[in-house]
């Protein structure tokens, strides 16, 4: 079925073609609202008016003792710099530390509700939860996340190293999807914007290096953990990596048979002083 109609300039209305097609109707017709105005804005335009901030770059990697856990301390929101003292690194429990790598809102919400299900099972059952149910934990969480993640906005890809005290002594690290599925990392485990620089760097060392990671001590791990971050923040603006003018370090934390302890802002200023003076 066809229906009369014409323009002024020759060319064929679309009321004419008979196609049936609403939005090449929309599209050629005067004086009409395009087919854009139908469609749903774009979820970046439904945040425009409040970009949400991001919080990058995190890594860990085994190293001879254990494992070790950091992340830079920037936090961005689009191209700005909101905070250059965010941590990322955050103790779930005793044997239980993550990294986040993401929004900071739904990352520090998630480690909450982590810390309060790991401290009411403790005093429930009088014992700690397992190392496969922590693991399981923050996967779900992550899963409940996926609406928010859809849109574009709220979107978390943690770390995770743990150990069970009892049963696994020895320091196992988890990497996730931002859809919940987790992935035991054998050397390393990177997450957020700077990953790339530093995944590559961590490959070379592994495979090439003749002094991979799990035989670094604590000190060759350390400096590595800054070496990498600032490597990171050449290649990529999120990433805050070390500030020389403000001398602001990254976090850093270690999970050893022995527990969990943070590297100090003295011990990181040493190392970081060290590799410099080694540079000159």
């Amino acid at each position: 079925m066809s229906f009369l109609g014409s323009r002024a300039d020759g060319q064929a209305d679309a009321l004419t073609t008979g196609n049936g097609d609403f939005s090449e109707l929309l599209r050629l017709s005067d004086n009409r609202p395009t087919a854009d105005a139908f469609r749903a804005p774009a979820a970046h335009a439904l945040t425009s008016a409040a970009t949400q901030i991001e919080a990058t770059t995190v890594l860990s990697f085994h190293f001879k003792d254990g494992v070790l856990i950091a992340g830079d301390r920037r936090a961005t929101a689009g191209n700005i710099i909101m905070y250059d003292r965010a941590d990322k690194v955050i103790d779930l429990d005793h044997d239980t530390i993550i990294a986040i790598a993401g929004s900071p809102a739904v990352a520090f919400e998630m480690a909450r509700t982590l810390q309060t299900s790991f401290q009411y099972y403790r005093r429930s059952q009088l014992q700690a939860l397992s190392l496969s149910a922590k693991v399981r934990a923050l996967g779900k969480l992550i899963k409940d996340n996926l609406p928010m993640t859809l849109q574009g906005v709220g979107t978390v890809v943690p770390i995770l190293a743990a150990r069970d005290p009892h049963h696994q002594p020895d320091p196992t690290l988890f990497f996730y999807d931002a859809l919940g599925a987790q992935f035991q990392a054998v050397d390393f485990a990177v997450s957020g914007s700077g990953s790339p620089a530093a995944r590559s760097v961590l490959q070379w060392i592994n495979r090439w290096s003749g002094q991979p990671t799990s035989q670094r001590d604590e000190k060759q791990a350390v400096q590595l953990a800054l070496q990498l971050l600032d490597v990171a923040a050449e290649s990529d603006s999120a990433t805050g990596g070390v500030d020389r003018r403000s001398h602001v370090f990254p976090q850093v934390k270690l999970l050893t048979r022995e527990g969990l302890r943070s590297v100090s802002v003295e011990t990181l200023r040493e190392c970081f002083t060290s590799l410099e003076a080694a540079q000159k």
